[in-house]
C-alpha cells in the first residue's frame, strides 16, 4: 500500500519538459482574481550573493489534487525553466538550481521557495503556479541582487567578442552578462560608455549620459541606445558584465614592483588569489576601496579603484575604476590586487 501511494504521488509530480515557453496569447484576458494563492506583499526580494533568500508563495486554502510548480523565466531565451514541483506531501527538484533549492514549508499552506548560496545567475523573475485543473493561477516575484555593471573588452582591443565569447569573458571575471534592466539601472546611476556591448538576451546596446559627436552625435538624446538583436556567432562587440558583492570576501592591495607572474605569486603567498575585474569593481562599489596605485588583475590588465576623485589620482572628476590597459606582463612597475574569498 505504501509503495502504491509513493508511485501515485510521484506520478502527480511528473513534469513537462525542462523548459517551456511562457507567453499569454495576444488579446487573451488578464489572469483571473486569485482564489487560492495570496498576493505577495512585495513583488521583489532583495538579497546578496552567497546569502539565503526566500521567495514567498502562500495558499489561503488547499484545493483537492493540486500541485504547486516553481519556475524561472530565463532572459537569454525567454523560456521558463522548472525548478520544483510539489503536491504538498512530496516534491521533486529540476534543473541546475536543484541542489540549492527547497520548499520552506513552515506550515501546511506554505509553498515558499528557499534558495541557498545565492549566485549571480539566480537573479531574475520567478513564478509560483498553482496547478488545479481549470483553475490554475500564479504569482510572479523578482529576485534582485544589488550589483554593478561594467564594460569589458579583451587585451586585443574593442569589438572582438561574439555573443558566446562575451558571455564566457564575463564569467571568467567573476560576473555574468548584464540584463537590460541592469544596464538601464546602471545608466540611470551614471554609466556613460560609447562602445556597444552584448547583454544577456543577445541584444547590443550602449549607455550615454553626455551626448557627443563620437557617440551618435550631439543631437541624439541621452539614453540606452540599441543595435537590437545581432548574430550571436558573426557579429562582434564588447560586453557589459554584471557582478555583485560576495559575503565574507575581501579585495586588498599589495605594494611592489611586480611583473604579472610575481603579482599572482604574491597573492598566493598570502593565501589569496589575484583579483578578477569583477571582484575589483565589486570592492570599489560595495566596500569603497580607494587607491591611487595601479595593480595587476587576473586578466593581465592593470587598474585602480577611486571613490574620492583627486587631482593626483588621474584628475578625472568622477569616481570609478581606472585602467592602464594591458601592459607587457614582464613589466615590473605595479603592485597587485588580491582576492580572499570566504
Amino acid at each position: 500500500m505504501h509503495r502504491l501511494l509513493l508511485l501515485s504521488s510521484l506520478w502527480l509530480l511528473a513534469a513537462p519538459p525542462a523548459s517551456t515557453i511562457f507567453q499569454r496569447p495576444t488579446g487573451s484576458p488578464a489572469p483571473p482574481h486569485l482564489q487560492y494563492l495570496l498576493e505577495p506583499l512585495h513583488a521583489a526580494v532583495h538579497t546578496q550573493r552567497g546569502a539565503t533568500a526566500t521567495l514567498p508563495c502562500v495558499l489561503r486554502a488547499l484545493p483537492r489534487n493540486y500541485r504547486v510548480k516553481w519556475s524561472k523565466v530565463e532572459p537569454a531565451n525567454y523560456r521558463e525553466s522548472i525548478i520544483i514541483i510539489t503536491n504538498g506531501l512530496y516534491h521533486k527538484n529540476y534543473g541546475p538550481l536543484s541542489p540549492r533549492v527547497r520548499l520552506r514549508h513552515s506550515h501546511r499552506y506554505d509553498a515558499s521557495l528557499t534558495i541557498t548560496d545565492v549566485a549571480l545567475e539566480d537573479e531574475g523573475r520567478y513564478r509560483c503556479q498553482l496547478v488545479n485543473g481549470l483553475e490554475d493561477e500564479s504569482v510572479s516575484l523578482t529576485l534582485h541582487l544589488e550589483g554593478i555593471v561594467f564594460p569589458y573588452q579583451p587585451s586585443n582591443g574593442r569589438y572582438k567578442f561574439n555573443y558566446h565569447e562575451a558571455k564566457r569573458a564575463c564569467e571568467q571575471q567573476d560576473s555574468r552578462l548584464a540584463t537590460y534592466q541592469q544596464l538601464y539601472k546602471a545608466w540611470t546611476e551614471g554609466l556613460d560608455w560609447c562602445n556597444a556591448g552584448w547583454i544577456l538576451d543577445g541584444t547590443v546596446h550602449y549607455p550615454i549620459i553626455n551626448s557627443r559627436e563620437p557617440c551618435g552625435g550631439r543631437l541624439l538624446l541621452p539614453g540606452v541606445r540599441t543595435y537590437g538583436a545581432r548574430d550571436k556567432q558573426k557579429d562582434r562587440f564588447d560586453a557589459f558584465c554584471f557582478t555583485s558583492a560576495l559575503q565574507g570576501s575581501q579585495v586588498y592591495f599589495i605594494r611592489g614592483h611586480l611583473n604579472f607572474k610575481e603579482a599572482g605569486q604574491a597573492c598566493r603567498n598570502n593565501g589569496a588569489a589575484i583579483a578578477k575585474v569583477g571582484q575589483l569593481y565589486s570592492a570599489w562599489k560595495f566596500s569603497q576601496l580607494d587607491r591611487c596605485d595601479g595593480g595587476w588583475l587576473a586578466d593581465g590588465s592593470v587598474r585602480y579603484p577611486i571613490t574620492t576623485p583627486r587631482q593626483r589620482c588621474g584628475g578625472l572628476p568622477d569616481p570609478g575604476v581606472r585602467s592602464f590597459g594591458f601592459p607587457s606582463k614582464e613589466l615590473r612597475t605595479y603592485g597587485t590586487y588580491c582576492f580572499a574569498g570566504k
